[in-house]
């Protein structure tokens, strides 16, 4: 069964254009309803978050009609993080959870991610379930068992409160000057929150969400403001969580970014001291840095590489029974805690690591130096292919040919933004923005 409108995390795309209208959103609403609720009973229930994006009231609103058209019960979270979905979808016992948002990506695109009973995200297979049914004819519940919809209050202090049990008891961020910054998104809230909770002195930034300035400027896709105000204030860390609070990007005392492979190294590597690293191995994607294999290689641990999107790691630790994973994005995926990325619980970690050792985050978030890697993106429009073009993989074979045995060149399509994402790694600087630009020029120019 395949799947057309689903990507590498749900379905997205700009909002109120296809699938992010809300006749389409209205019978995934509907199609998901059908397929977590096969016995026709009418004691189904599915909790809903959201980030802040204006066009979240519209989706909320879609999904709910549709869902509740089916029979199944609806539970309003507002806005939390994907993860806290992912958590409450499990503690309040639900048969579905759906979290609203196209995390990363500018307010003008939504998204939609569903979770299953279990608190995970739905398998490949399950989505392309609800996919063939989108065109399908859904029976509707019978008026007497029509569902229901309801706001929940606590759902984010429902969140916070874990949050903070994930910490280890008896430490406390007494002391530690902490910049958070939440992308204006779904964190807002709830970061803020449990870092002074446990006793740090906070400074917020991104916590003023209006609707279209999510991400803009800020969060992990944009640390520099932070790491400008880490220095400005003398702050011992700072934390950027983007505009789902799925994943996180860290910034030394120094202001000095550390993405989401130096994270897993000093996890990986600290947990493995205390024995809790699962089989000695880390879970990442493709595009996470030779150094950090190297590096763990090194230590007598081993990098498990899977498809880029952080469901496809969970999907890999889970088949092998592994506890830690994630991306160099930020997705930092710590399954004793949590079924799903969660930036903040990562930060709590990397904190937890700084107050044990009494050592500085530049000593911690610094474990290995990365290969030189360059990453550049290119927009393409609808229906082109780029790809199948002859001189393009005339030109991918070239710079593979160029780069073997030195390092390595990996090209592939967003899963989530219509985009070609080409990356490259190599010692010689000049071969790696020469290999890149290459490949580049090549699907610029004219079929």
């Amino acid at each position: 069964m395949t799947r057309k409108i689903f990507g590498t995390d749900g379905v997205r795309g700009q909002a109120n254009s296809f699938p992010m209208d809300i006749q389409t959103v209205l019978k995934l609403g509907a199609a998901a309803g059908r397929f977590f609720r096969r016995d026709g009973l009418n004691r189904h229930r599915v909790v809903i978050g959201k980030d802040t994006r204006l066009s979240g009231y519209m989706l909320e609103n879609a999904l709910t009609a549709g869902l509740t058209s089916t029979g199944m019960n609806v539970l309003l979270l507002g806005p939390v993080p994907t993860p806290a979905v992912g958590f409450l979808t499990r503690s309040m016992r639900a048969d579905l959870g759906i979290m609203i948002s196209a995390s990363h990506n500018p307010h003008q695109d939504n998204g939609i991610k569903f979770f299953g009973p279990d608190g995970f995200k739905l398998s490949d297979h399950a989505e392309a379930e609800i996919e063939a049914s989108l065109n399908a004819t859904i029976t509707p519940a019978q008026p007497a068992n029509i569902g229901r919809a309801k706001r929940i209050e606590d759902g984010r202090g429902r969140y916070v409160e874990y949050a903070k049990t994930t910490f280890p008891r008896g430490l406390k961020l007494s002391g530690l000057k902490v910049v958070i910054d939440c992308a204006n998104g779904a964190a807002y809230k709830a970061a803020p929150e449990v870092l002074w909770e446990l006793g740090a002195d906070v400074t917020a930034m991104g916590v003023a969400p209006d609707g279209t300035n999510i991400n803009l400027d800020c969060g992990s896709t944009h640390p520099e403001a932070a790491a400008q105000k880490v220095r400005e204030v003398g702050a011992d860390l700072g934390i950027c969580l983007d505009g789902d609070a799925d994943r996180v990007i860290l910034i030394d005392e120094l202001g000095r970014i550390a993405d989401g492979d130096q994270i897993m190294a000093l996890f990986a590597r600290r947990w493995a001291e205390e024995g809790r690293l699962r089989d000695g191995v880390l879970v990442s994607t493709v595009m996470s840095n030779l150094g950090l294999e190297h590096y763990l290689h090194g230590h007598g641990l081993r990098l498990e590489r899977t498809s880029v999107g952080d469901r496809y790691v969970v999907e890999r630790m889970r088949q092998g029974g592994w506890n830690l994973g994630g991306e160099q994005s930020g997705h930092i995926v710590m399954t004793d805690y949590a079924t799903t990325g969660d930036g903040l619980i990562a930060a709590l970690q990397f904190m937890a690591a700084m107050a044990t050792t009494g050592l500085p985050a530049s000593m911690l978030a610094r474990s290995f130096e990365p290969v030189p890697q360059k990453l550049e993106n290119l927009r393409y429009a609808a229906g082109v292919d780029l790809l199948g073009r002859a001189h393009v993989q005339r030109a991918i074979a070239d710079a593979e040919s160029r780069l073997q045995g030195q390092g390595r060149l990996l090209i592939r399509r967003s899963g989530t933004e219509p985009l070609i994402r080409v990356m490259a790694e190599c010692e010689d600087p000049q071969l790696l923005d020469d290999t890149v630009a290459g490949v580049i020029a090549a699907m610029k120019a004219p079929a």
